[in-house]
């Protein structure tokens, strides 16, 4: 690799790393192409940037960012999963993908610039992610409006009801 294509693969990653909500690093070794194309799939699918890092290029392009805290861990085969927008996406995709396989082994993660451990990754896999929370957080908004609507009908239903019941009454 030639000097200004490295230049320009620390500019790159040093502007993914600055964007970065949740970044994970990752150990593999023995990976089969299809597992790779497995995992890089649900990344995808997940909008999570996964890359092979050249660790001294990743070690400077960290500086300044907040996956600086993490970039000792940048040492031997690792891979980093990067998410941009949804905190808890790339370690949910990641510790659902690892639970069979022992060739992949998470080292550490940063979170909104904080370092995380291992555990701290299993835990953050299983909040909810960003869709769940908006769907949540809809739930909970429409919840009064529904019982509004639900008590102000009450009074006319109960009239109808109560009509009902004396027509039915009614010799025909």
């Amino acid at each position: 690799m030639i000097k200004s294509e490295k230049e320009e693969l620390i500019k790159e990653l040093n502007e993914k790393f600055s964007r970065a909500q949740t970044a994970i690093v990752a150990e593999f070794s023995k990976l089969n192409v299809e597992t790779v194309t497995k995992l890089r799939k649900k990344f995808r699918d997940g909008k999570v940037d996964y890359k092979v890092l050249k660790n001294t290029l990743a070690k400077r392009a960290a500086k300044g960012t907040p996956v600086e805290v993490i970039a000792e861990d940048f040492v031997g085969p690792v891979a980093i999963a990067i998410s941009y927008d949804d905190v808890v996406a790339p370690a949910k995709i990641l510790t659902d993908f690892i639970k069979d396989l022992e060739s992949i082994k998470v080292r550490s993660a940063s979170v909104q610039g904080r370092r995380v451990d291992v555990e701290g990754v299993k835990a953050l896999a299983k909040m909810p992610g960003l869709p769940e929370l908006r769907a949540q957080l809809l739930g909970m908004l429409n919840q009064p409006a529904g019982k509004l609507v639900r008590t102000i009908a009450a009074p006319g239903s109960q009239l109808a009801r109560v009509l009902q019941a004396n027509v039915d009454k009614q010799p025909k």
